[in-house]
């Protein structure tokens, strides 16, 4: 079998080929389905290995001074062949993983073989395709908790065992120093238990991440924004208690801890950071200062860990294996999210370039999880919802098939002109040099003549067919009621016309597919939805200054939709989809636009009652999109705020108009504010529209290619089947 180590003496990271191990009595052999990589202690690990013997020895002082205990019993030359003996060779990593019972050993009676459990301990769950695990070192998983979820039991119990020393109560308020993948259990543990949370951490993401898990604020532990918060929520008394999940060389958790604590707080120590304690401090407030013993009652405890030896219940109410089960318990009621932790998953062969790119800082992660050949989520994965992506096939197999010659004069018809041409699009275009309104088509005659009267056209009418028949036409503006919006386009293709059609492109798979093949039917990829917002020049800005990513980025978009009027036609959601499937490819296309990629999957919930969702969006490269789109906001609340974050800077959007950056010194220090609009909001349709008519009248490429169309057309369709099967939609794309 397969097992990750690590050389400390070298810093070598190695999958090797190693022993299977037996299955002794009191345990069982179980295979790993996922292992989770403990992004604090074991990249700490993987660091200190990296190091020289000096930087070895300042790092672990108390094994220092262990040498020197056994340099004055064994004298030098031993003790120095016994720790060079200790550093040259392979030592393991991992102690949290998920797997399948594959033999049960004599004196196991609770678990039998192809079992799902949750295994604990960094000799017994280690990064290896098969591990030992006695009895008191592993759980069984609850029905229906995906696999790589449970592979968080036991970072889970020392979150858990962590809250447990604070006890906390109904109404308290709590600080959590550190939002690493501990800080960020913490959090949701507390929130779980009825207790306002405040968070600190000098990352803004980690912040942003922590609130949307349940914290009531968090800030950078500098900011005045943290205090404030405690303030307000303790009247002024300090937290009840604060748990130090962060680590490092710096003394600021505690000091900020004594700072903020009531009197006769509590501060729990989970994390490994310095604890030079403020005596002054600590001693006026007559602070309660605890430690957190890993995962529970029974770390530590050869007995209880390989004997398998439990304690009475009745005296040690939570053990490390109730920790263990307690927090399977919470994950599978749906208490405690560990999805949103899920950075990176990698395939178990790729472990070594994983750690490297980890402690490069390549990938940034709160979680990332090992995958295993055969684990159980393939089939799973496999029947997982999906909407597919479907390929743009070109005739030709060109880029993007040319319009012609460059034309001086560029002729279009439109098709409809409702509220929104007649406000937004045709005002753009009647007094545009180059451009010709020759025809309007609407299924009322009335509505045409008006148009037609209103912003010059030269034809009214009825007739479609014949707008479509008439060459001189260049493009065609497709502005109806969106059950008609595929199937005009299609048409509209087929006859040759460069098309022009407001969102959404189409409302089922099935339409979107027919587009597409009037598309290699018709050798005609002259296609642009109304996706205006790229086009902003506010946002145009801001992206320019926000410049190039190095790492993932989270987006978080809120939408305040509003309440429509009664008779609204986009309430007819039998016949022209929901609100969000009409209305969404605006959010989508945004955000893919600014994390320069097509989404790979979304998830999508519901509020109960109403049309308000919740959309989350992953990408390639490991970065998120948040859509918050809610119709039960105040009516007095911007309709559109934005805020891209990563790299140590954010960029935030205040519904067009106005938009700011802001930059950690390393990164630039500085903050831009961009000045207040001094006319309406520009959401992009005019330059949006100068940009289609440039194409069509060069034959140059569509402002936006067709596959990011496509792309976003399919994600807006995923949201519909992942609110119908509650998980999360893959967007499984075409070869």
């Amino acid at each position: 079998m397969k097992q990750v180590v690590q050389n400390y003496k070298s810093g070598e990271l190695a999958v090797l080929d190693v022993p299977v191990p037996g299955c002794k009595p009191g345990g069982v052999l179980v295979r790993s389905a996922y292992s989770l990589i403990s992004t604090g202690t074991e990249l700490m690990k993987v660091s200190e290995a990296g190091m020289s013997m000096l930087g070895k020895a300042r790092s672990r002082p108390d094994q220092v001074a262990k040498v020197m205990q056994s340099v004055a019993t064994n004298g030098v030359g031993a003790t120095y062949r016994k720790v060079m003996g200790k550093l040259d060779s392979y030592t393991p990593l991992g102690y949290s993983l998920c797997g399948v019972v594959e033999q049960v050993g004599t004196g196991i009676d609770d678990v039998a073989v192809g079992d799902l459990v949750a295994c604990a301990g960094n000799e017994h769950a280690l990064h290896a395709e098969l591990n030992w695990v006695p009895k008191n070192l592993y759980a069984r998983v609850p029905d229906g908790l995906a696999p790589r979820h449970a592979a968080f039991g036991t970072v889970g119990s020392i979150a858990m065992q962590g809250v447990r020393r604070g006890e906390p109560q109904l109404g308290d308020t709590a600080l959590v120093i550190g939002l690493g993948l501990i800080g960020q259990l913490v959090v949701q543990l507390l929130a779980a238990s009825g207790v306002r949370v405040v968070g600190v951490d000098p990352d803004p993401v980690r912040c942003e991440l922590a609130e949307r898990l349940g914290a009531a604020a968090c800030g950078d532990p500098a900011s005045a924004a943290v205090e404030a918060a405690v303030a307000e929520l303790t009247g002024g008394h300090g937290v009840d208690q604060v748990y130090l999940a962060a680590g490092g060389g710096s003394n600021q958790p505690v000091e900020l801890a004594a700072r903020l604590c009531r009197d006769r707080g509590r501060v729990v120590d989970i994390g490994k950071c310095r604890l030079d304690l403020p005596w002054n401090a600590y001693y006026e407030k007559e602070l309660d200062v605890r430690f957190s013993r890993s995962y529970g009652p029974g770390r530590y405890d050869p007995e209880y860990e390989l004997e398998g030896r439990d304690y009475p219940i009745g005296y040690v109410r939570w053990t490390e294996r109730r920790n263990l089960a307690c927090f399977l318990d919470l994950l599978a009621r749906g208490s405690v999210d560990v999805e949103p932790l899920v950075s990176h998953i990698a395939d178990f062969d790729d472990a070594v370039e994983t750690y490297q790119r980890l402690k490069d800082g390549d990938l940034k992660a709160v979680a990332v999880l090992f995958r295993y050949p055969g684990h159980p989520d393939r089939a799973a994965e496999a029947e997982a919802p999906a909407v597919a992506v479907p390929a743009v096939r070109r005739p030709g197999g060109g880029v993007s098939t040319p319009a012609g010659s460059a034309k001086a004069t560029v002729r279009l018809a439109f098709v409809g002109a409702g509220n929104y041409a007649t406000s937004m699009l045709l005002p753009h275009l009647a007094r545009r040099d180059g451009v010709e309104l020759s025809t309007v088509v609407t299924t009322t005659a009335l509505s045409a003549a008006n148009a037609k009267r209103k912003f010059g056209f030269a034809e009214a009418t009825t007739d479609l067919d014949a707008v479509l028949g008439d060459k001189s036409i260049d493009a065609v503006f497709v502005v109806t009621r969106h059950s008609s919006h595929a199937e005009l386009t299609r048409k509209a293709l087929l006859a040759g016309k460069t098309v022009f059609v407001e969102k959404p492109l189409a409302l089922t798979e099935d339409e979107l597919t027919g587009v597409l093949a009037a598309v290699e039917e018709s050798g005609n990829d002259r296609l642009q939805v109304g996706f205006n917002r790229r086009f902003a020049p506010l946002l145009q800005e801001a992206r320019k200054r926000f410049g190039a990513r190095t790492g993932p980025a989270s987006l978080r978009y809120l939408v305040n939709a509003g309440r429509l009027q009664h008779g609204s036609w986009y309430l007819q959601q039998g016949t022209e989809g929901s609100r969000f499937e009409g209305e969404g490819g605006h959010f989508i296309d945004t955000a893919s636009w600014l994390l320069e990629a097509d989404p790979v999957s979304v998830y999508a919930v519901a509020a109960s009652g109403n049309e308000d969702l919740q959309i989350v969006m992953r990408y390639p490269d490991g970065s998120t999109a948040t859509i918050s789109y809610v119709t039960t906001g105040a009516s007095g609340f911007p309709k559109e705020t934005l805020d891209l974050i990563a790299d140590g800077k954010v960029l935030r959007l205040d519904d067009f108009v106005r938009a700011s950056l802001f930059a950690d010194r390393g990164v630039g220090g500085k903050r831009w504010v961009s000045s207040r609009l001094p006319k309406a909001r520009d959401k992009g349709q005019s330059a949006e529209l100068a940009a289609f008519i440039k194409a069509v009248r060069t034959g140059g490429p569509m402002p936006v290619p067709l596959e990011s169309l496509v792309a976003t057309t399919a994600a807006t369709l995923a949201v519909r089947t992942g609110l119908a099967g509650g998980a999360p939609v893959t967007l499984a794309r075409a070869r």
